[in-house]
């Protein structure tokens, strides 16, 4: 999980990695974008758009890494895309444009409470969960 108080030198050390240069422009590009779930493809772009010469083999080598240090999730969404998130300890739920791919976070107390009340009734210990709603985002469902 990121500490927003921590630098980007401090997260990566934090997360047991060396502080390279790839690295922290990687964190640095997803803690200051305006979309909360960037694929690697997008990370890449982003890193070209700003002349830095990060390959998409290490884009995609600093995503692993920075998953599995919990400092980033990764969202293998059911449309054949994965999409990575800063983890910063808050569940929330998604849902998915199959259509433009847009992703939007929310959470929902009535959802939260069911999904419990449901596992409840079948003697289901709940360790984790996620929901995500497929359909078609506003701009898509009417046609722009």
């Amino acid at each position: 999980m990121i500490d927003e108080t921590l630098s980007e030198k401090e997260q990566i050390r934090s997360a047991g990695l060396k502080v390279t240069h790839p690295r922290m422009r990687i964190l640095e590009l997803l803690e200051n974008s305006s979309k909360a779930h960037l694929s690697a493809e997008e990370v890449y772009r982003m890193l070209i758009e700003s002349d830095e010469e990060i390959g998409l083999a290490t884009v995609y080598r600093v995503l692993t890494q920075f998953e599995q240090s919990g400092i980033l999730q990764r969202h293998n969404f059911e449309t054949g895309h994965s999409v990575f998130e800063l983890d910063r300890g808050e569940h929330h739920d998604h849902l998915l444009c199959v259509s433009c791919g847009m992703v939007e976070e929310f959470h929902d107390e009535q959802i939260e409470k069911l999904q419990h009340e449901v596992a409840e009734r079948y003697d289901f210990k709940t360790i984790d969960h996620s929901l995500t709603i497929y359909g078609n985002c506003k701009e898509c469902k009417n046609g722009r």
